[in-house]
């Protein structure tokens, strides 16, 4: 062999050997040089976040342990709303991946946060499924405020005069870091008398297709449908549609009076075929626009065990733009979730949150005794359309803050006055609540100011509310503070553990259940909660034996 053709031959060798260092080493490679691909599209998950532990210091965790400069915190969250769709989202037929953690935020730099409300509790029961299964839930779909908002807290009526709204401010020591506290947002909407409701048209979007075979699928959706009838007024109406090899009317628009018809069209379904979610959507639709109307609530319940494809000639944005449209003729969705395996949360919520609606899981006939009997009216009857929640903070009084869940309902501060920015919808005497960790100064004398702003149902008509925390009703201790507050904290933190926001180790499991036994009050939801947190510890234990040593409160 010639000398050029073994130097070509090295050089082709050395090449080679690169391009497969690169290939399979090339994510470590890429990390350590801070160049993952992630990071040049700006993906949260690399970026560095504060956790509940670190929040008083001036560092905080990253991905690997490391450690960065407050400085590098400030950022909003990448997700967000934007004429009605959320910027850079995925298309439902993929995974979508966890959004990182809300970031700290300097109070100087940007005093404002601002995101849509939101009432589903999907996140919660699907947590609780797994957890009874001997199994921990995926981190993707751990999400905050679908847990904190899972539980029932005490929050005054709005008053007559005072709106659609009343907003309760409460804050304390956080148990978690001594120079941290916890400020508790919630807000009550109005009840509304059954008699006084709207005419309701709901059409049921049944899922049929063989996976939806078994006790836990099928069989419970049918319960779940009879407990909503039963819970209409007599004059209000029911279609009920199916889709599986192909979609079909199974039921047309018939009166609630009529219990007996609907439930025997109920009992007449039966599974079998493939799935088409999204020509059954469209049909779906078409049935409930007929009915919609200003003084009408018309609502399209998809009851799935999500192991769907979208249909033949049926795109994902197809689907999500033709929700769009029909939200705007005044239809509202739910998506109600059964069975495990591949239950596609991810597309359930987006959906839901597209068609302005709610997303549940159903595990149990007790949930759905609690989504569809105790929760049906709010449910029903929509109280208010586009709801935002702005929160500023007086830069005198907090140095920083830190949302605790909300990423992906999170809204540019600036769009908080733009009504034609979609937002979520509250049902008759719903609550929302979230969590804030918060560094004081120790002066000011307002903490914060809460402003709601949302629409009448079906008009143009804009409200808003306004509600302030005075620095001196901060309480000096946890211990005086409403067991709500403590109750929510802890949901909080187990979510926070479950996502990674947080090092976890027994102790932290120790301080979460104490503060959770302590805030009871005899609930049997949070009496319930307690047993699986001891559960969950249990799951988690060969991971607290391998982070006992590394990880310190």
């Amino acid at each position: 062999m010639s000398k050029s053709l073994k130097v070509t031959f090295a050089l082709l060798s050395a090449a080679l050997a690169f391009v497969a260092g690169v290939t399979l080493f090339g994510d470590n490679i890429r990390k350590y040089f801070g160049a993952t691909c992630g990071a040049l599209a700006g993906n949260p998950d690399v970026a560095y976040r504060k956790s509940m532990r670190t929040f008083g210091e001036n560092t905080a965790y990253g991905n690997d342990g490391a450690t960065a400069s407050v400085d590098s915190l400030q950022r909003k969250p990448m997700r967000h709303f934007n004429s009605g769709a959320y910027a850079e989202a995925p298309a439902p037929s993929q995974r979508t991946e966890r959004l990182a953690s809300n970031a700290y935020t300097r109070t100087e730099n940007d005093p404002l946060s601002t995101f849509a409300v939101d009432v589903d509790t999907a996140s919660y029961a699907l947590f609780r499924r797994a957890v009874k299964g001997d199994r921990l839930p995926s981190a993707d779909t751990v999400r905050v405020e679908e847990w904190v908002n899972y539980f029932r807290y005490r929050i005054p009526e709005p008053n007559p005069d005072e709106g659609a709204f009343h907003v309760a401010l409460e804050a304390a020591p956080s148990p978690f870091a001594l120079s941290q506290h916890i400020l508790k947002v919630s807000l009550q909407g109005r009840h509304v008398a059954k008699a006084q409701r709207k005419p309701t048209h709901l059409v049921f979007l049944v899922d049929t297709s063989g996976s939806m075979n078994g006790e836990d699928r099928l069989e419970l959706a049918k319960t779940s449908m009879k407990l909503a009838v039963a819970g209409l007024n007599p004059a209000d109406t029911v279609t009920i549609s199916t889709y599986a090899g192909d979609v079909r009317t199974v039921l047309d628009t018939t009166p609630a009076r009529d219990r007996k018809i609907i439930e025997a069209a109920i009992d007449g379904l039966s599974s079998g075929g493939g799935t088409a979610m999204g020509s059954g959507l469209e049909l779906a639709y078409q049935h409930a626009v007929r009915m919609a109307g200003a003084n009408r609530v018309s609502r399209v319940v998809v009851l799935t065990d999500g192991d769907t494809n979208l249909g033949r000639n049926q795109t994902a944005d197809a689907m999500l733009e033709s929700i769009s449209r029909y939200v705007k003729e005044g239809v509202t969705l739910s998506t109600i979730g059964f069975g495990m395996g591949n239950y596609r949360d991810d597309l359930m919520e987006r959906l839901a949150n597209k068609g302005n609606g709610n997303c549940y899981y159903i595990d149990s006939e007790r949930e759905a005794r609690r989504v569809f009997q105790e929760q049906l009216g709010g449910t029903m009857e929509v109280i208010a359309q586009d709801v935002k929640i702005q929160v500023e903070f007086d830069p005198t009084a907090v140095r920083g803050y830190r949302l605790l869940g909300y990423e992906n309902r999170a809204i540019a501060d600036n769009d908080f006055r733009k009504d034609a920015v979609d937002a979520g919808e509250i049902g008759a005497g719903h609550t929302v609540t979230a969590l804030y960790e918060l560094d004081l100064t120790g002066e000011g004398s307002t903490v914060a100011t809460v402003r709601v702003r949302a629409k009448k149902p079906g008009d143009s008509e804009v409200a808003e509310q306004r509600f302030t925390l005075p620095r001196h009703q901060v309480r000096e201790s946890l211990s005086t503070t409403s067991s709500d507050l403590r109750f929510a904290l802890a949901v909080a933190g187990t979510a926070d553990l479950l996502r990674g926001t947080t090092p976890t180790d027994d102790r932290g499991f120790a301080r979460i259940h104490s503060l959770a036994e302590d805030a009871v009050d005899g609930q049997e939801d949070r009496e319930e909660f307690l047993t699986l947190l001891g559960k969950l510890r249990e799951l988690m234990s060969p991971r607290l034996v391998r982070n006992a040593n590394s990880t310190r409160y």
